[in-house]
């Protein structure tokens, strides 16, 4: 089965195909969990001049046309991810790292929207706080962090 372009997906999400579009798409392929900041300077590796306003435009735009996806960590900037299947995060309170769980979004007994009952819940999303494995060393060997 061919791999479709980001070209490809840009016009199918019936957006214009533009170099910025392409350079935050490419920015943000491989790389998740990347702040608005991260990606403009990252983005601007591949195209050289490109304004930080552009880049929040083309967030935008892809996260409305549903190529990536947009979460808000508590107390933390909005982060980017390609959009695929949905999922939970893991964060750390101590390095910031960010990792995905394998769980899957949909409600299950614990998340019960029983009491929402005149919602349409399409998806829950929830965020897991504590220390990665790392930080958990670091803490346990009692090494500064």
């Amino acid at each position: 089965m061919p791999v479709e372009s980001d070209a490809e997906r840009l016009r199918a999400a019936g957006l214009r195909v533009t170099q910025p579009r392409l350079a935050v798409l490419a920015t943000v392929r491989g790389r998740p969990h990347l702040d608005a900041d991260t990606i403009t300077r990252l983005a601007r590796g591949h195209l050289g001049r490109l304004s930080g306003q552009a880049v929040y435009d083309v967030l935008h735009a892809l996260t409305g046309a549903g190529l990536l996806r947009r979460f808000v960590p508590a107390g933390g900037p909005a982060r980017y991810e390609m959009r695929g299947a949905d999922h939970d995060h893991l964060i750390c309170r101590e390095c910031g790292v960010i990792s995905d769980t394998g769980r899957s979004p949909e409600p299950g007994p614990c998340l019960d929207p029983s009491t929402a009952a005149t919602f349409a819940v399409e998806f829950a999303e929830v965020t897991y706080w504590g220390r990665c494995p790392d930080c958990q060393q670091r803490h346990l060997s009692g090494g500064e962090l």
